[in-house]
Formats: C-alpha cells, structure tokens, sequence
C-alpha cells in the first residue's frame, strides 16, 4: 500500500472519525465481522486502491478480496468484494470507503460513456480542472480509467492563455510570448472568434482551444489550421452532440461535466458477525 495513498486518505477519516467513532465503541473490541459490498446499479468499477486505503489505515489486518477487477463494468447486483476484520474498524471505514469508491466509480462510469460516444474517430475526450475539492488526482485517475484522457493536473503543468489573460498581455500574440519566455510546458489559447483563432495560429501555441464555436467555424478552423498545432474544441458540449463535434477533425474535446456532474453510484456494504 502506498504511503502517498495512505496519507491520501487520512483528511478523510480524520473529517468523519474525529476524536474516535462513540457509535462503534459500544461493540466488543474482540467481535469479526465479514462483509461484502454490492453495486445497485451498473456502473464502471474504480476506485479500490482508495477504498482499500481506508481500511488498511484503520487497521492493517483487515483482509479484502476483491471480485471484479478495476475499470471493468459491473451489473447492477453484483458481489464487488470481500471483508474480513475487526468488526469496529469495518463499521468505522464503511462510509468513508465507500463515498470514495462511489464517487470514483461515478466518475468512470461517466468517462467511459463519453469515451463510447466517440469511439472510432481520432478524437479524444478531456477532463478539465473542474473536480471535486481533494479529490483532484483521483478523479483525473478514475477519467482514465473510464477511457478518456486527462488535460493539465493543475496551473503548474501546461499553460492555458483564456480571455482575462489575453487582455492583461494585452494580446494573444503578447500572451504567447511571455509564456514562452517565462515556462517551458506546452502553451495553449482560447480564442472565441474566428478573427482570435486565426491570431492565434499566427503565434504557433502548441494548442488552441475553440470555445463555444459553433459548428461550421469549426470546421472552418480545422479546414485552416496549420501544422503541428492541436486543436480543442470546449463549451456547451455534451452526449447529444459530442460526436458530431469530434467528426469535425478537432484532436481534443474538454468535458467539465466528467468530474463535476457525477452522480455517486449506488453502493451497499453488507456486514455479517462472526460468533
């Protein structure tokens, strides 16, 4: 188990545990317990390394087996895993564990269905840094996991030059510049006019983001774009129109929504006492 995982974990626990679980103490410190947890609905699995975190934490002998393997999509009904310990230290982790596997799950759940939606163009689907507070590289491993891909972790490993940005600079052309002489990552612009993309391409940023256009300036912009520059397409995107955007030719489409629009799945943990 990962030190860095475990560390991961512990603001978790310490934010529902507290000062020590009152509820759980009234339970003989000597009682085992097996337990299972079961998924009510489909979903795409993810999230063990985290789950099994907070209980290896609470207690490093609890056993858990896992079912189903990570990134696979499950049925509702289905057996995930099996738990064996300390009956005070599986009622302690229960929720804990179990809002990070639902929440991770969501996430992928969600990841893989936009992945589907444009499977078989050249066209990858990002994650933007819209996620859960905390949860930020988590979430990013569950996208992954669900079958798209992550964009910048975070202000520290690509450029992104947006449209307070470019007027602070005073233009695209000086954004540009500045963030070529002042970092050494990958350099991208937002433009939202045709008139803005074309300045762009003519700084040569490693990217450009097309925000909001509509379908045929995209077109358009993908007709024009020069070599060696990516395109992104953002804005008001979802899985009604996703794959009419991506046949378009853009390499990239960012999704907000893949980590902030989740709906946590519907887990159950199931405890049985051992006499």
């Amino acid at each position: 188990m990962s030190t860095v995982l475990l560390a991961e974990v512990a603001p978790f626990l310490e934010e529902d545990v507290g000062t020590g679980d009152v509820t759980a103490a009234i339970i003989p410190e000597t009682l085992q317990a097996e337990a299972t947890v079961l998924t009510r609905e489909d979903t795409v699995l993810c999230g063990q390394a985290w789950f099994d975190a907070v209980f290896k934490t609470l207690d490093p002998t609890i056993s858990i087996e896992w079912l189903e393997s990570e990134g696979s999509a499950v049925k509702a009904g289905t057996t995930l895993c099996h738990l064996t310990g300390s009956a005070r230290r599986l009622l302690t982790g229960e929720r804990t564990a179990l809002n990070l596997l639902q929440t991770l799950s969501a996430t992928a759940t969600l990841a893989r269905r936009y992945a589907d939606a444009v499977a078989g163009t050249n066209c990858k689907v990002l994650d933007t840094r819209k996620t859960i507070p905390g949860l930020r590289k988590a979430q990013k491993y569950a996208v992954a996991c669900g079958g798209c891909y992550n964009h910048r972790i975070g202000l520290y490993d690509a450029v992104l030059i947006k449209e307070n940005h470019i007027i602070a600079a005073g233009s695209i052309a000086n954004a540009v510049e500045i963030a070529r002489k002042t970092s050494t990552v990958s350099v991208e612009v937002e433009v939202e006019s045709l008139e803005e993309y074309q300045a762009a391409c003519n700084v040569r940023p490693d990217r450009i983001m097309l925000d909001n256009f509509n379908l045929e300036d995209m077109k358009t912009a993908v007709s024009q774009r020069p070599a060696g520059i990516e395109l992104e397409a953002s804005g008001n995107i979802d899985l009604t129109n996703i794959r009419t955007i991506a046949e378009t030719g853009v390499d990239f489409i960012s999704i907000g929504a893949l980590t902030k629009n989740i709906r946590a799945v519907d887990l159950s943990m199931r405890i049985n006492f051992i006499k």
